[in-house]
């Protein structure tokens, strides 16, 4: 069996992934642009819950990339510091400090400095329920009790409308429980929320409301004529496709006049698995009924 190679994405494939998952499509139709398993996509976002991280911003203050490489160089032209310091405008206090924060003289790679100075910098923000543990134990005991983080945060806000130490949004709750990292709210709370989704996804990203699968001009099946509801005249069907455990799926025709049915395996569920199915079977029916289907 072929194994294929583990996937890397870059930083632009992350950013359009979270894109697309903000906008509300599913994790199979993601992975189909980049041609990998949804469970690829899934790894990209289970470690922050379905929620995406905020773009982190380096400061105006801090030395780039761009410095370090010109500290990298100088260093290998046997430059002063005070002399790098005054080609790139800086104390020779702060080139000092760059060098011995990662390495000596000797050891100091550009790259790896600047990836040293990014994962220093993280400074997460305490989240609410952390900083208050009375607090904490309220919204465990009514998430215990099934109770919606909107219910709660609600309830919280009418029980001490004055005091605003004790009010947390329902999205504070939502992150806390499914960004682990934050350690507040352990994760098997998660299944006393209703949608039991193991990531967070907003209740408006969704491609539903923009015709995503629907019928495109589907005509309602209130709108059929009434020869056809009384039964009367035979030749109108009625189909249906039912899905069943293992991806199987049957396709159903039933003739409303003589409730003659057939039924088709069809191997997937897409248009031309499912006509390809019912013209085989339409081949072993009656000569009448099958004219009245044609």
């Amino acid at each position: 069996m072929a194994y294929r190679p583990r996937i890397y994405y870059s930083n632009a494939q992350k950013a359009e992934i979270w894109d697309r998952w903000q906008k509300g499509e599913t994790l199979n139709s993601i992975g189909r642009v980049f041609d990998r398993p949804s469970s690829s996509i899934f790894n990209q976002l289970a470690p922050s819950g379905g929620i995406r991280p905020p773009i982190r911003q380096r400061s105006q203050l801090a030395l780039s990339l761009a410095e370090r490489e010109t500290i990298s160089r100088g260093i290998a032209a046997g430059q002063s510091m005070r002399t790098i310091a005054s080609e790139l405008n800086r104390a020779p206090s702060t080139i000092s400090r760059e060098i011995k924060r990662n390495g000596s003289s000797g050891q100091y790679r550009a790259t790896h400095a600047d990836q040293s100075a990014w994962d220093r910098a993280c400074r997460p923000k305490p989240c609410k329920l952390s900083l208050s543990p009375s607090l904490c134990r309220i919204v465990v005991v009514k998430l215990q009790s099934n109770w919606s983080p909107q219910q709660i945060a609600g309830w919280l806000k009418r029980e001490h409308p004055e005091d605003k130490s004790k009010h947390v949004s329902h999205e504070t709750i939502y992150r806390s429980l499914f960004v682990q990292a934050r350690g507040v709210l352990k994760k098997e709370l998660q299944q006393h929320l209703r949608s039991r989704r193991a990531i967070r996804r907003s209740k408006h990203a969704t491609l539903k409301r923009g015709g995503r699968g629907q019928i495109p001009h589907a005509v309602s099946i209130h709108e059929r004529p009434p020869t056809v509801e009384d039964r009367a005249i035979p030749g109108h069907w009625e189909g249906d496709l039912i899905g069943g455990c293992k991806n199987s799926y049957v396709a159903t025709l039933v003739e409303r006049h003589t409730r003659y049915v057939v039924l088709a395996k069809v191997k997937n569920k897409d248009t031309e698995s499912v006509i390809s199915a019912l013209i085989k079977q339409a081949k072993k029916m009656p000569d009448q009924l099958c004219k009245s289907l044609t």
